[in-house]
């Protein structure tokens, strides 16, 4: 049986799709921790290793008080 990755991983996953396909696009924001919560019924500390993992390669970044948005420029 093939072990299933940790779900952090999925969401990680998730994420990356959705940028690869357009879904999000370069300088926006991604859903909220709330929302990822919800769509993968999971914990914020979850949502936030896989965000985090994503922060530290640089494929997000994190603005205070303003959320997480997709690395690049817009356009």
């Amino acid at each position: 049986m093939p072990y299933a990755q940790p779900l952090w991983k999925d969401i990680r996953d998730d994420l990356r799709a959705r940028i690869k396909a357009g879904l999000l696009k370069p300088g926006e924001k991604i859903p909220t921790t709330r929302e990822l919560m919800n769509q993968h019924s999971t914990s914020s500390a979850t949502v936030r290793r896989a965000v985090d993992s994503m922060i530290g390669a640089g494929e997000l970044v994190g603005r205070q008080g303003l959320g997480v948005f997709v690395a690049g420029d817009p356009g």
